[in-house]
């Protein structure tokens, strides 16, 4: 099993206090009510957590965390 998702879910619910039970794979950043700005809070913490840079536009309003997750998986070259 991958170690992004927990890590994902473990930012958003510590650093952004989502609730966990709102944290799905087809949640986007939308409906999570992140902004830009916490948008890209979100990104810069995911680099300090995962070691991996996100590229420019990979994380938008419409972004859900399954396309996150399989960004990360590919970006960091982890086997799912």
């Amino acid at each position: 099993m991958s170690t992004i998702h927990p890590r994902i879910t473990d930012v958003l619910s510590r650093t952004f206090r989502v609730p966990v039970a709102e944290i799905l794979p087809e949640s986007t950043m939308d409906s999570l009510d992140m902004d830009s700005l916490a948008a890209a809070e979100f990104a810069v913490v995911l680099r300090e957590t995962t070691g991996v840079e996100l590229d420019t536009g990979v994380l938008t309003r419409g972004t859900t965390l399954a396309e996150l997750t399989e960004h990360l998986h590919t970006a960091a070259g982890v086997a799912r």
